[in-house]
Protein backbone atom coordinates (compact mmCIF):
# COMPACT_ATOMS: atom_id res chain seq x y z
CA UNK A 1 0.00 0.00 0.00
CA UNK A 2 2.25 2.74 -0.89
CA UNK A 3 1.79 6.13 -1.22
CA UNK A 4 4.06 6.67 -3.90
CA UNK A 5 1.81 5.82 -6.53
CA UNK A 6 0.15 8.32 -8.74
CA UNK A 7 -3.28 9.16 -8.30
CA UNK A 8 -5.48 8.16 -12.10
CA UNK A 9 -6.84 11.13 -12.86
CA UNK A 10 -9.96 11.20 -15.41
CA UNK A 11 -8.65 13.37 -18.14
CA UNK A 12 -4.91 14.60 -18.70
CA UNK A 13 -3.61 13.72 -15.73
CA UNK A 14 -1.13 16.80 -14.14
CA UNK A 15 2.75 16.66 -15.19
CA UNK A 16 5.15 15.40 -11.93
CA UNK A 17 7.91 18.81 -13.02
CA UNK A 18 4.00 21.07 -12.79
CA UNK A 19 4.65 20.76 -9.10
CA UNK A 20 8.37 20.11 -7.89
CA UNK A 21 9.27 22.94 -5.57
CA UNK A 22 5.39 23.28 -4.30
CA UNK A 23 5.01 23.11 -0.56
CA UNK A 24 1.54 22.79 1.12
CA UNK A 25 0.67 22.22 5.06
CA UNK A 26 -2.46 20.50 5.65
CA UNK A 27 -4.30 20.74 9.42
CA UNK A 28 -6.13 18.52 11.37
CA UNK A 29 -8.19 21.22 13.89
CA UNK A 30 -8.68 19.78 17.56
CA UNK A 31 -12.07 18.18 18.44
CA UNK A 32 -12.94 19.00 21.78
CA UNK A 33 -16.10 17.84 21.68
CA UNK A 34 -14.56 14.33 21.91
CA UNK A 35 -13.71 12.51 25.10
CA UNK A 36 -10.54 11.64 23.79
CA UNK A 37 -9.44 13.20 20.68
CA UNK A 38 -6.70 10.98 19.92
CA UNK A 39 -8.51 7.71 19.17
CA UNK A 40 -8.87 8.02 15.21
CA UNK A 41 -6.24 9.59 13.14
CA UNK A 42 -8.58 11.62 10.59
CA UNK A 43 -8.24 9.67 6.83
CA UNK A 44 -9.99 12.46 4.54
CA UNK A 45 -6.79 14.88 4.83
CA UNK A 46 -4.43 11.94 4.59
CA UNK A 47 -5.92 10.84 1.23
CA UNK A 48 -5.86 14.12 -0.09
CA UNK A 49 -1.48 14.83 1.50
CA UNK A 50 -1.07 11.23 -0.51
CA UNK A 51 -2.56 12.85 -3.77
CA UNK A 52 -0.34 15.58 -3.57
CA UNK A 53 2.66 13.72 -2.57
CA UNK A 54 1.86 11.37 -5.38
CA UNK A 55 3.04 14.52 -7.98
CA UNK A 56 5.85 15.62 -6.03
CA UNK A 57 3.79 18.38 -3.60
CA UNK A 58 6.07 18.47 -0.65
CA UNK A 59 3.40 18.00 2.05
CA UNK A 60 3.17 19.06 5.76
CA UNK A 61 0.43 18.17 7.95
CA UNK A 62 -0.28 20.14 11.12
CA UNK A 63 -2.27 17.33 13.49
CA UNK A 64 -3.67 19.91 16.54
CA UNK A 65 -5.80 16.68 17.90
CA UNK A 66 -6.01 16.92 21.95
CA UNK A 67 -3.29 20.34 21.64
CA UNK A 68 -4.60 22.57 24.49
CA UNK A 69 -3.08 25.65 23.32
CA UNK A 70 -3.52 24.89 19.51
CA UNK A 71 -3.31 28.40 18.60
CA UNK A 72 0.03 29.21 19.78
CA UNK A 73 0.68 26.36 17.72
CA UNK A 74 -0.71 27.70 15.00
CA UNK A 75 1.21 31.42 15.41
CA UNK A 76 4.41 29.37 16.20
CA UNK A 77 4.76 27.74 13.06
CA UNK A 78 3.36 30.40 10.37
CA UNK A 79 5.35 33.06 12.01
CA UNK A 80 8.03 34.09 10.04
CA UNK A 81 7.60 31.23 7.65
CA UNK A 82 8.01 31.52 3.91
CA UNK A 83 4.65 31.19 2.61
CA UNK A 84 3.36 27.73 1.17
CA UNK A 85 1.60 27.21 -2.43
CA UNK A 86 -1.72 27.02 -0.20
CA UNK A 87 -2.80 25.67 3.53
CA UNK A 88 -5.88 23.52 3.51
CA UNK A 89 -7.71 22.96 6.50
CA UNK A 90 -10.54 20.24 7.13
CA UNK A 91 -13.31 20.22 9.46
CA UNK A 92 -16.48 19.00 10.90
CA UNK A 93 -19.01 21.12 11.58
CA UNK A 94 -18.50 20.87 15.56
CA UNK A 95 -14.77 21.53 14.29
CA UNK A 96 -16.33 24.62 12.54
CA UNK A 97 -15.20 27.15 15.45
CA UNK A 98 -11.83 25.96 15.71
CA UNK A 99 -11.23 26.06 12.28
CA UNK A 100 -12.48 29.94 11.73
CA UNK A 101 -10.14 30.77 14.97
CA UNK A 102 -6.94 28.73 13.22
CA UNK A 103 -7.56 30.55 10.12
CA UNK A 104 -7.54 33.94 11.83
CA UNK A 105 -4.77 32.96 13.59
CA UNK A 106 -2.82 32.23 10.13
CA UNK A 107 -3.77 35.73 8.62
CA UNK A 108 -2.36 37.48 11.78
CA UNK A 109 1.13 35.99 11.22
CA UNK A 110 1.39 35.12 7.75
CA UNK A 111 -1.50 37.60 6.01
CA UNK A 112 -0.05 36.43 2.18
CA UNK A 113 -0.90 33.20 2.90
CA UNK A 114 -3.94 31.31 1.30
CA UNK A 115 -6.44 29.90 3.19
CA UNK A 116 -8.51 26.60 1.88
CA UNK A 117 -11.29 24.98 3.87
CA UNK A 118 -12.57 21.37 2.95
CA UNK A 119 -13.82 18.79 4.50
CA UNK A 120 -17.21 17.48 5.58
CA UNK A 121 -18.59 20.80 6.49
CA UNK A 122 -18.12 22.16 3.46
CA UNK A 123 -19.81 19.67 1.49
CA UNK A 124 -22.62 19.41 3.60
CA UNK A 125 -23.72 23.09 3.34
CA UNK A 126 -22.85 23.67 -0.20
CA UNK A 127 -25.59 20.72 -0.84
CA UNK A 128 -27.63 22.22 1.20
CA UNK A 129 -27.05 25.25 -0.86
CA UNK A 130 -27.94 23.13 -3.71
CA UNK A 131 -31.19 22.53 -2.54
CA UNK A 132 -32.33 26.32 -1.41
CA UNK A 133 -31.35 26.80 -5.20
CA UNK A 134 -33.71 24.03 -7.03
CA UNK A 135 -36.60 25.15 -4.71
CA UNK A 136 -35.70 29.17 -5.75
CA UNK A 137 -34.91 30.13 -1.94
CA UNK A 138 -32.52 33.36 -2.60
CA UNK A 139 -31.74 33.54 0.52
CA UNK A 140 -31.79 30.49 2.91
CA UNK A 141 -29.90 30.12 5.77
CA UNK A 142 -27.72 27.63 4.03
CA UNK A 143 -26.69 30.04 1.39
CA UNK A 144 -25.85 32.93 4.19
CA UNK A 145 -24.18 29.78 5.91
CA UNK A 146 -21.97 29.65 2.88
CA UNK A 147 -21.42 33.26 2.21
CA UNK A 148 -19.75 33.16 5.73
CA UNK A 149 -17.94 30.62 4.51
CA UNK A 150 -17.02 32.23 1.58
CA UNK A 151 -16.01 35.67 3.40
CA UNK A 152 -13.52 33.90 5.86
CA UNK A 153 -11.40 31.23 3.50
CA UNK A 154 -9.88 32.10 0.38
CA UNK A 155 -10.74 28.84 -1.26
CA UNK A 156 -13.26 26.46 -0.41
CA UNK A 157 -13.53 22.34 -1.38
CA UNK A 158 -16.83 20.86 -1.25
CA UNK A 159 -16.67 16.99 -2.19
CA UNK A 160 -13.87 14.79 -3.05
CA UNK A 161 -10.54 16.43 -2.17
CA UNK A 162 -8.39 14.37 -3.73
CA UNK A 163 -8.42 15.60 -7.84
CA UNK A 164 -10.04 18.73 -6.77
CA UNK A 165 -6.58 19.54 -4.37
CA UNK A 166 -4.67 19.94 -7.73
CA UNK A 167 -6.64 22.99 -9.05
CA UNK A 168 -5.85 25.20 -5.90
CA UNK A 169 -2.09 25.59 -7.46
CA UNK A 170 -3.59 27.13 -10.59
CA UNK A 171 -3.20 31.13 -11.04
CA UNK A 172 -7.09 31.54 -11.52
CA UNK A 173 -8.07 29.13 -9.18
CA UNK A 174 -11.99 29.82 -8.56
CA UNK A 175 -13.33 30.46 -4.89
CA UNK A 176 -15.55 27.78 -4.77
CA UNK A 177 -14.27 24.21 -6.33
CA UNK A 178 -17.69 21.73 -6.00
CA UNK A 179 -16.34 17.95 -6.07
CA UNK A 180 -19.17 16.95 -5.11
CA UNK A 181 -20.38 16.58 -8.43
CA UNK A 182 -21.09 13.61 -9.84
CA UNK A 183 -20.59 14.79 -13.57
CA UNK A 184 -17.97 17.15 -12.48
CA UNK A 185 -13.91 16.73 -13.43
CA UNK A 186 -12.88 16.05 -9.78
CA UNK A 187 -15.54 13.37 -8.68
CA UNK A 188 -13.83 10.19 -8.45
CA UNK A 189 -15.00 6.86 -10.13
CA UNK A 190 -14.66 3.59 -8.95
CA UNK A 191 -11.97 3.04 -10.96
CA UNK A 192 -10.24 6.79 -9.77
CA UNK A 193 -10.37 5.52 -6.01
CA UNK A 194 -9.09 2.24 -6.34
CA UNK A 195 -6.05 3.99 -8.33
CA UNK A 196 -5.59 6.46 -5.70
CA UNK A 197 -2.98 6.24 -2.74
CA UNK A 198 -3.79 5.65 0.45
CA UNK A 199 -3.83 8.12 3.54
CA UNK A 200 -0.35 9.32 4.42
CA UNK A 201 -0.52 7.69 7.59
CA UNK A 202 3.31 8.67 7.94
CA UNK A 203 2.60 12.46 7.87
CA UNK A 204 0.93 11.95 11.32
CA UNK A 205 2.21 10.57 15.01
CA UNK A 206 -0.11 7.08 14.98
CA UNK A 207 1.57 6.08 18.00
CA UNK A 208 -0.11 9.00 19.90
CA UNK A 209 -3.55 7.42 18.55
CA UNK A 210 -4.61 5.05 20.89
CA UNK A 211 -7.18 2.62 20.46
CA UNK A 212 -7.47 -0.94 20.80
CA UNK A 213 -9.98 -4.15 20.16
CA UNK A 214 -10.06 -6.59 22.82
CA UNK A 215 -6.62 -5.66 23.71
CA UNK A 216 -5.37 -5.61 20.32
CA UNK A 217 -3.67 -2.35 19.29
CA UNK A 218 -5.49 -0.90 16.49
CA UNK A 219 -6.40 1.45 13.71
CA UNK A 220 -9.28 2.54 11.42
CA UNK A 221 -9.59 2.32 7.40
CA UNK A 222 -12.38 2.45 4.62
CA UNK A 223 -12.79 0.12 2.70
CA UNK A 224 -15.76 2.18 0.17
CA UNK A 225 -17.17 5.34 0.40
CA UNK A 226 -20.47 7.02 0.69
CA UNK A 227 -24.58 5.47 1.98
CA UNK A 228 -27.37 5.00 -0.07
CA UNK A 229 -29.84 5.17 2.15
CA UNK A 230 -31.65 8.63 3.16
CA UNK A 231 -32.37 9.03 6.94
CA UNK A 232 -33.58 12.09 8.06
CA UNK A 233 -30.74 12.77 10.80
CA UNK A 234 -28.20 12.02 8.92
CA UNK A 235 -25.06 14.60 6.78
CA UNK A 236 -25.13 14.08 3.27
CA UNK A 237 -28.05 12.53 2.47
CA UNK A 238 -27.83 15.07 -0.61
CA UNK A 239 -24.69 15.19 -1.12
CA UNK A 240 -23.46 12.87 -3.83
CA UNK A 241 -19.87 12.53 -2.90
CA UNK A 242 -21.15 11.04 0.92
CA UNK A 243 -24.58 9.30 -0.64
CA UNK A 244 -23.46 7.35 -4.00
CA UNK A 245 -21.03 4.13 -3.27
CA UNK A 246 -17.73 4.17 -4.53
CA UNK A 247 -15.90 1.30 -4.38
CA UNK A 248 -12.71 -0.38 -4.46
CA UNK A 249 -11.76 -4.64 -4.75
CA UNK A 250 -11.42 -6.67 -2.49
CA UNK A 251 -7.23 -7.42 -3.55
CA UNK A 252 -6.64 -3.43 -2.44
CA UNK A 253 -8.55 -3.64 0.85
CA UNK A 254 -6.51 -6.60 1.28
CA UNK A 255 -3.07 -4.60 0.24
CA UNK A 256 -4.25 -2.05 2.86
CA UNK A 257 -4.52 -4.37 5.67
CA UNK A 258 -1.25 -6.32 5.20
CA UNK A 259 0.27 -2.85 5.01
CA UNK A 260 -0.91 -1.16 7.83
CA UNK A 261 0.02 -5.34 9.68
CA UNK A 262 3.48 -5.23 8.51
CA UNK A 263 4.41 -1.47 8.91
CA UNK A 264 2.81 -0.94 11.94
CA UNK A 265 2.13 -3.88 13.55
CA UNK A 266 -1.56 -3.24 13.94
CA UNK A 267 -3.60 -6.39 14.69
CA UNK A 268 -7.07 -4.55 15.29
CA UNK A 269 -9.00 -2.87 12.30
CA UNK A 270 -11.67 -0.57 12.99
CA UNK A 271 -13.35 -0.59 9.52
CA UNK A 272 -15.03 3.12 9.42
CA UNK A 273 -17.38 2.36 6.53
CA UNK A 274 -21.38 3.77 7.03
CA UNK A 275 -22.67 0.12 6.26
CA UNK A 276 -19.78 -2.46 5.82
CA UNK A 277 -22.63 -5.28 4.31
CA UNK A 278 -24.12 -2.51 1.47
CA UNK A 279 -21.48 -4.19 -0.75
CA UNK A 280 -22.39 -7.27 -2.92
CA UNK A 281 -18.61 -8.61 -2.26
CA UNK A 282 -18.70 -8.27 1.35
CA UNK A 283 -18.41 -11.93 2.65
CA UNK A 284 -15.75 -12.68 -0.39
CA UNK A 285 -13.87 -9.90 1.84
CA UNK A 286 -14.66 -11.45 5.04
CA UNK A 287 -13.09 -14.71 3.39
CA UNK A 288 -10.02 -13.00 2.41
CA UNK A 289 -9.58 -11.37 5.45
CA UNK A 290 -9.70 -14.37 7.27
CA UNK A 291 -7.18 -16.20 5.02
CA UNK A 292 -4.57 -13.40 4.97
CA UNK A 293 -4.81 -13.85 8.66
CA UNK A 294 -3.46 -17.46 8.12
CA UNK A 295 -0.88 -16.38 5.61
CA UNK A 296 0.53 -13.95 7.95
CA UNK A 297 0.14 -15.91 11.22
CA UNK A 298 -1.50 -12.98 12.89
CA UNK A 299 -4.81 -13.14 14.67
CA UNK A 300 -7.08 -9.89 14.09
CA UNK A 301 -9.26 -8.08 15.94
CA UNK A 302 -11.52 -6.19 13.80
CA UNK A 303 -14.90 -4.02 14.55
CA UNK A 304 -17.16 -2.74 12.02
CA UNK A 305 -20.75 -1.07 10.95
CA UNK A 306 -23.72 -3.12 9.11
CA UNK A 307 -27.55 -1.94 8.38
CA UNK A 308 -29.69 -3.94 10.03
CA UNK A 309 -32.64 -4.63 7.37
CA UNK A 310 -29.53 -6.05 5.35
CA UNK A 311 -27.68 -8.03 7.84
CA UNK A 312 -28.27 -12.27 7.66
CA UNK A 313 -27.12 -15.10 9.37
CA UNK A 314 -24.16 -15.84 7.03
CA UNK A 315 -22.64 -12.50 7.39
CA UNK A 316 -22.61 -13.15 10.70
CA UNK A 317 -20.66 -16.20 10.92
CA UNK A 318 -18.59 -14.80 7.90
CA UNK A 319 -17.66 -12.00 10.12
CA UNK A 320 -16.73 -14.20 13.33
CA UNK A 321 -14.12 -16.57 11.11
CA UNK A 322 -12.73 -13.33 9.45
CA UNK A 323 -11.80 -11.86 13.38
CA UNK A 324 -14.74 -9.30 14.00
CA UNK A 325 -15.34 -9.05 17.73
CA UNK A 326 -17.53 -6.42 17.65
CA UNK A 327 -20.57 -5.27 15.35
CA UNK A 328 -22.03 -1.63 15.49
CA UNK A 329 -25.21 -0.86 14.21
CA UNK A 330 -27.14 2.54 13.57
CA UNK A 331 -30.59 1.15 14.93
CA UNK A 332 -31.78 4.67 16.26
CA UNK A 333 -35.07 4.18 17.22
CA UNK A 334 -37.03 1.26 19.01
CA UNK A 335 -40.59 3.01 18.26
CA UNK A 336 -42.23 2.22 14.36
CA UNK A 337 -43.62 5.39 14.19
CA UNK A 338 -40.22 7.37 15.03
CA UNK A 339 -38.52 4.55 12.61
CA UNK A 340 -40.83 5.76 9.99
CA UNK A 341 -39.98 9.32 10.65
CA UNK A 342 -36.00 8.90 10.57
CA UNK A 343 -36.89 7.22 6.97
CA UNK A 344 -35.03 4.03 8.57
CA UNK A 345 -36.40 1.33 6.46
CA UNK A 346 -35.23 -1.08 9.42
CA UNK A 347 -37.86 -2.11 11.72
CA UNK A 348 -37.76 -2.77 15.01
CA UNK A 349 -38.49 -6.57 13.99
CA UNK A 350 -35.58 -5.90 11.51
CA UNK A 351 -33.29 -4.61 14.51
CA UNK A 352 -33.89 -7.14 16.86
CA UNK A 353 -33.06 -9.85 14.43
CA UNK A 354 -30.03 -8.59 13.82
CA UNK A 355 -28.79 -8.34 17.60
CA UNK A 356 -30.25 -12.21 17.17
CA UNK A 357 -27.85 -13.46 14.65
CA UNK A 358 -25.22 -11.43 16.35
CA UNK A 359 -25.27 -13.16 19.24
CA UNK A 360 -26.26 -16.28 18.09
CA UNK A 361 -22.47 -16.13 16.84
CA UNK A 362 -20.47 -14.63 19.42
CA UNK A 363 -20.46 -11.29 18.17
CA UNK A 364 -20.62 -8.18 20.90
CA UNK A 365 -23.36 -5.54 19.91
CA UNK A 366 -23.09 -1.78 20.40
CA UNK A 367 -26.48 -0.37 19.45
CA UNK A 368 -26.20 2.92 18.15
CA UNK A 369 -29.31 5.30 19.36
CA UNK A 370 -30.29 8.80 19.41
CA UNK A 371 -33.64 10.58 20.33
CA UNK A 372 -35.04 13.76 19.36
CA UNK A 373 -36.51 12.83 15.93
CA UNK A 374 -40.31 14.40 14.28
CA UNK A 375 -42.95 13.40 16.58
CA UNK A 376 -40.61 12.06 19.97
CA UNK A 377 -42.31 11.53 23.14
CA UNK A 378 -41.67 10.10 26.41
CA UNK A 379 -42.62 6.93 25.47
CA UNK A 380 -40.76 6.94 22.16
CA UNK A 381 -37.81 7.65 24.66
CA UNK A 382 -38.56 5.33 26.72
CA UNK A 383 -38.93 2.50 24.05
CA UNK A 384 -35.50 2.90 23.47
CA UNK A 385 -34.56 1.77 27.04
CA UNK A 386 -36.67 -1.48 27.08
CA UNK A 387 -35.24 -2.31 23.88
CA UNK A 388 -31.87 -2.20 24.66
CA UNK A 389 -32.45 -3.93 28.21
CA UNK A 390 -34.03 -6.45 26.49
CA UNK A 391 -31.55 -7.28 23.68
CA UNK A 392 -29.23 -6.89 26.45
CA UNK A 393 -26.30 -5.47 24.39
CA UNK A 394 -22.99 -5.01 25.00
CA UNK A 395 -22.68 -1.51 25.00
CA UNK A 396 -24.45 1.35 23.01
CA UNK A 397 -24.35 5.20 22.47
CA UNK A 398 -27.83 7.58 23.08
CA UNK A 399 -27.34 10.72 21.18
CA UNK A 400 -29.16 13.39 21.10
CA UNK A 401 -29.68 14.22 17.31
CA UNK A 402 -28.53 17.50 15.78
CA UNK A 403 -30.24 19.25 12.76
CA UNK A 404 -26.27 19.64 10.83
CA UNK A 405 -26.47 21.48 7.21
CA UNK A 406 -26.55 18.68 4.86
CA UNK A 407 -29.23 16.73 6.68
CA UNK A 408 -32.88 16.19 5.39
CA UNK A 409 -33.75 17.53 8.84
CA UNK A 410 -32.22 21.00 8.25
CA UNK A 411 -32.57 21.15 4.46
CA UNK A 412 -35.96 20.36 4.21
CA UNK A 413 -36.87 22.09 7.23
CA UNK A 414 -39.00 25.96 7.14
CA UNK A 415 -38.71 28.98 9.03
CA UNK A 416 -42.04 28.97 11.80
CA UNK A 417 -40.67 31.61 14.23
CA UNK A 418 -37.88 34.01 12.69
CA UNK A 419 -37.92 36.08 15.83
CA UNK A 420 -36.42 33.01 17.83
CA UNK A 421 -34.62 31.54 15.19
CA UNK A 422 -37.00 28.40 15.17
CA UNK A 423 -37.22 26.08 11.61
CA UNK A 424 -38.90 23.11 11.50
CA UNK A 425 -39.04 20.11 9.45
CA UNK A 426 -42.61 17.91 8.72
CA UNK A 427 -42.31 14.66 7.96
CA UNK A 428 -43.80 14.14 4.52
CA UNK A 429 -45.95 10.55 5.07
CA UNK A 430 -46.79 11.25 8.61
CA UNK A 431 -46.92 14.51 9.89
CA UNK A 432 -44.70 14.37 12.77
CA UNK A 433 -42.46 17.60 12.85
CA UNK A 434 -39.37 18.90 14.84
CA UNK A 435 -38.33 22.10 15.87
CA UNK A 436 -34.73 23.33 15.72
CA UNK A 437 -33.08 26.35 16.71
CA UNK A 438 -31.03 27.92 13.92
CA UNK A 439 -27.34 28.10 14.83
CA UNK A 440 -24.55 29.90 13.64
CA UNK A 441 -22.06 26.91 13.61
CA UNK A 442 -18.58 29.38 12.88
CA UNK A 443 -19.09 29.96 17.15
CA UNK A 444 -21.54 27.51 18.27
CA UNK A 445 -19.69 23.75 17.87
CA UNK A 446 -22.98 21.74 18.06
CA UNK A 447 -21.83 18.69 19.53
CA UNK A 448 -24.16 15.18 17.97
CA UNK A 449 -22.42 13.27 20.80
CA UNK A 450 -21.44 14.70 24.60
CA UNK A 451 -20.28 13.11 27.63
CA UNK A 452 -22.42 10.43 28.60
CA UNK A 453 -22.41 11.38 32.66
CA UNK A 454 -24.26 14.59 31.82
CA UNK A 455 -22.78 16.46 29.06
CA UNK A 456 -25.60 16.73 26.53
CA UNK A 457 -27.41 19.71 25.12
CA UNK A 458 -30.72 19.73 22.75
CA UNK A 459 -31.04 22.14 19.77
CA UNK A 460 -34.50 20.28 19.07
CA UNK A 461 -37.63 19.87 20.15
CA UNK A 462 -41.14 18.25 18.93
CA UNK A 463 -44.36 19.05 19.26
CA UNK A 464 -44.57 16.73 23.37
CA UNK A 465 -41.68 17.48 24.19
CA UNK A 466 -39.14 20.30 24.88
CA UNK A 467 -35.38 20.12 24.67
CA UNK A 468 -34.91 20.45 28.19
CA UNK A 469 -37.50 16.92 28.32
CA UNK A 470 -35.78 15.63 25.65
CA UNK A 471 -32.13 15.67 27.35
CA UNK A 472 -33.57 14.35 30.57
CA UNK A 473 -35.03 11.73 29.32
CA UNK A 474 -32.04 10.90 26.92
CA UNK A 475 -30.14 10.82 30.73
CA UNK A 476 -32.09 8.26 31.84
CA UNK A 477 -31.97 5.97 29.11
CA UNK A 478 -28.36 6.46 29.72
CA UNK A 479 -28.42 5.59 33.46
CA UNK A 480 -31.20 2.92 33.62
CA UNK A 481 -30.11 0.78 30.81
CA UNK A 482 -26.50 1.10 31.99
CA UNK A 483 -27.51 0.14 35.33
CA UNK A 484 -29.52 -2.77 34.47
CA UNK A 485 -27.13 -3.99 32.02
CA UNK A 486 -24.12 -3.78 34.29
CA UNK A 487 -22.80 -1.34 31.16
CA UNK A 488 -19.62 1.35 33.14
CA UNK A 489 -20.07 4.60 31.84
CA UNK A 490 -17.52 5.40 29.27
CA UNK A 491 -14.42 7.16 31.29
CA UNK A 492 -11.94 7.62 28.41
CA UNK A 493 -8.27 7.77 28.62
CA UNK A 494 -7.36 11.68 29.27
CA UNK A 495 -6.79 13.18 25.53
CA UNK A 496 -3.28 13.41 24.88
CA UNK A 497 -2.78 17.26 24.90
CA UNK A 498 0.19 19.07 24.16
CA UNK A 499 1.22 22.26 25.73
CA UNK A 500 3.36 24.21 23.26
CA UNK A 501 5.60 26.76 24.23
CA UNK A 502 5.93 29.62 22.16
CA UNK A 503 9.12 30.40 20.51
CA UNK A 504 10.32 26.83 21.08
CA UNK A 505 9.07 25.07 18.22
CA UNK A 506 6.65 22.85 17.53
CA UNK A 507 6.85 19.50 19.26
CA UNK A 508 7.79 16.66 16.31
CA UNK A 509 4.42 14.83 17.52
CA UNK A 510 2.87 17.78 15.83
CA UNK A 511 4.19 18.53 12.04
CA UNK A 512 5.21 16.47 9.65
CA UNK A 513 6.70 16.94 6.19
CA UNK A 514 6.86 14.47 3.50
CA UNK A 515 10.46 12.95 3.25
CA UNK A 516 12.90 15.16 0.68
CA UNK A 517 13.47 11.57 -0.47
CA UNK A 518 9.51 11.33 -2.01
CA UNK A 519 9.30 14.73 -3.58
CA UNK A 520 13.09 14.38 -5.35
Amino acid sequence: MSNLSTIHFAGAAPARHEFAGKRVTLIIPPSAFLLDERVFVSLGILRVAAALESLGVQVGVLDLSGVANYLDAVESHFAGREVESWVGITCTTPQLPAAVQIAQRIRTVAPAQRIVLGGPHVTLAYSARKIEIQHGVADGRATRACATLESLFDHLVSGDGEMASFELFAPDCPKFIDADDNKGPFFMSNREYEASPGPARHLVDLESYRYSIEGAPATSLIAQLGCPFHCGFCGGRNSKSLRQIRTRSVDSIIAELRFLHTTYGYTGFMFYDDELNVSKSFVELLNRIHALQQELGAKFQLRGFVKAELFTEEQAEAMVRAGFRWLLCGFEGANERILDNIDKIATVEDNTRAVGYAQKHGLKVKALMSVGHPGESRQSILDVRDWLIDMKVDDFDCTVITTYPGTPYYDLAVPTDRAKGIWTYTHKKTGDRLHSFDLDYTVTPDYYKGDPNGGYRSYVFTDNLAPEEIVALRDQVEREVRDTLSIPFYHGKPALRYEHSMGQGLPAQLFRRTPAAVVQ
